[in-house]
């Protein structure tokens, strides 16, 4: 009974969005995992180090969401028994391996260092292990250990005893510390006791800003974020001019001449002086050579902005970096939800060209962008499994997110193929297309396709590369990413900066007649 009711608490309290305690009620602790500090995506279980857990009855193991389980969160109940503000701490004299001293404190477990744990301790402490616990949804960190230098010979310690300092506004938690105290020397047969203790304090903090504590706005909003703005801006206005410029010239002078020779026959105009992109205006609606493929990249290109610009305002408006795998979860969601956008897309695309094996171009367009990470993410898992990483996503998840891709996002890009051909699929060229196709005359290397693409993805990139480095950051180091205004407002700059450089290098290669 007790396992069941603690159990119903902790799933009502996940799905709450509030959590609130009634004096001496049961606080669950658990522990999460343990790593290099230094390289925070290499994570192990909590007790895969030779950690014991407290004598409370155990809650098994748990993953809310499909998110957590892919990030490899996996939670395991510490076996420690925390009352909200209740529980006071006694004095229990005990040996600490290097004297007898008197703490007030709770002991939970024993444990006697075998060769085994010794090494796997020492290891642990020499990389400079953490472990990260969470209470009451509050991410808690910690050490393993240190090192002492002496007489050229390094000494491991390990802390022995946690302290916890939970702060609660009225029925609820906002403030969580932790301190590790009282280090012992590893080694090999010493038996080593692991304490806890458990300070409640009174603090004003508001239940909604008790995150606050965990983000670093003298990181996020250092001068060279700002000046990072301005330099994307200013090269979007420099683009936009070069468009206009183009568009407003160098295309109505053409268009001028053009409608000049409009009381010319048919031949006069082929024997005239055409050049640049009206050599061309016979060709350039010519299916690709791998239409099956481009009109898959093109509705997948819709289905990702779409995808980002959705999930960048619910982060700014749901304060998704609160929740664990929040940001994932909604990601899988809103991809999943906008599956239509790519089969209309590439589906009329498609049709327009002409093809005809539609079904297969709809499979390649609803399969080519999920395989592609999945496929990545399960064979990085292979490496997870080798190592026995807590960032092993289980066989369970696998089917989960096969399934998803099966039964949902299929029969939506379905639907979407569908509207897409019957709504959108009729060519709607503006000129018919010669039946022979037109030779591509030799130009400098640097007209060529293949280095125009090279050169035009370095303004873009260029436009959010300062903005990568926080995301990245915020992905290998010990940071949390909140600044979504701030990622609005670049991808909208790479948007726009990624529009006006298509403009200018088609415009380039229609120039140079190629057509492709």
């Amino acid at each position: 009974m007790v396992y069941q009711s603690t159990l119903l608490r902790v799933v009502f309290q996940s799905l709450s969005t509030r959590m609130w305690y009634e004096d001496n009620e049961e606080v669950v602790l658990w522990m999460n995992t343990v790593g290099p500090y230094h390289n925070r995506q290499e994570t192990y279980a909590y007790f895969s180090l030779p950690f014991c857990a407290g004598t409370k009855e155990t809650i098994s193991h748990y993953h809310e969401t499909l998110s957590e389980a892919l990030q490899g969160v996996e939670l395991e109940f510490s076996g420690l028994e925390i009352e909200f503000k209740g529980g006071e701490s006694m004095t229990v004299p005990y040996d600490t391996g290097v004297g007898i001293a008197d703490i007030s404190t709770t002991p939970y477990c024993e444990i006697q260092l075998t060769e085994e744990k010794q090494k796997a301790f020492t290891y642990a402490v020499k990389n400079h292990y953490w472990y990260q616990m969470y209470l009451d949804d509050l991410p808690v960190w910690g050490i393993v250990g240190e090192t002492e230098e002496g007489d050229g010979t390094p000494s491991y310690y390990i802390w022995t005893h946690k302290k916890f300092d939970i702060g609660y506004n009225t029925k609820q938690i906002v403030d969580v510390n932790l301190t590790s105290e009282n280090k012992v020397k590893l080694t090999v047969g010493a038996k080593i006791p692991f304490t806890y203790e458990v300070n409640w304090k009174k603090s004003n903090v508001k239940y909604e800003d008790r995150f606050d504590k965990y983000l670093d706005p003298n990181f996020f909003q250092h001068r060279i974020h700002w000046f990072s703005i301005f330099n994307s801006f200013m090269m979007v206005i420099f683009l936009v001019g070069l468009v206009s410029m183009i568009l407003m010239r160098t295309l109505r002078k053409d268009y001028a001449r053009y409608s000049k020779d409009e009381e010319l026959d048919d031949m006069e105009r082929d024997l005239g002086d055409e050049y640049g992109w009206k050599q061309v205006h016979g060709d350039v609606f010519r299916p690709a050579s791998h239409s099956m493929l481009f009109s898959a990249m093109v509705g997948a290109g819709y289905q990702v902005t779409v995808v980002v610009l959705s999930v960048i305002i619910f982060a700014i408006l749901g304060e998704l970096y609160t929740e664990r795998g929040s940001l994932l979860s909604t990601a899988i969601f809103v991809y999943a939800a906008t599956s239509p956008v790519n089969g209309y897309f590439g589906g009329s695309l498609y049709a327009r060209m002409g093809g005809k094996i539609w079904i297969r171009q709809m499979l390649l367009s609803a399969f080519m962008l999920p395989a592609l990470v999945c496929g990545t993410a399960f064979f990085i898992n292979f490496i997870a499994i080798y190592y026995h990483a807590s960032r092993a996503i289980p066989f369970g998840t696998m089917v989960a997110v096969t399934c998803i891709c099966i039964f949902v996002i299929l029969p939506l890009t379905l639907v979407g193929t569908v509207l897409g051909r019957n709504l959108a699929g009729q060519p709607d060229f503006p000129c018919r297309i010669n039946a022979v196709p037109r030779p591509i005359p030799e130009k400098k290397w640097f007209m060529e396709p293949a280095v125009i693409v090279v050169l035009g993805g370095v303004l873009p990139f260029g436009s959010i590369f300062i903005e990568m480095y926080f995301i990245f950051t915020s992905f290998w180091a010990y940071k949390i990413y909140y600044v979504y205004g701030f990622m609005l407002l670049v991808f909208i700059i790479l948007m726009i900066v990624t529009v006006c450089v298509t403009i200018v290098c088609t415009y380039f290669l229609l120039n140079a007649e190629d057509y492709r």
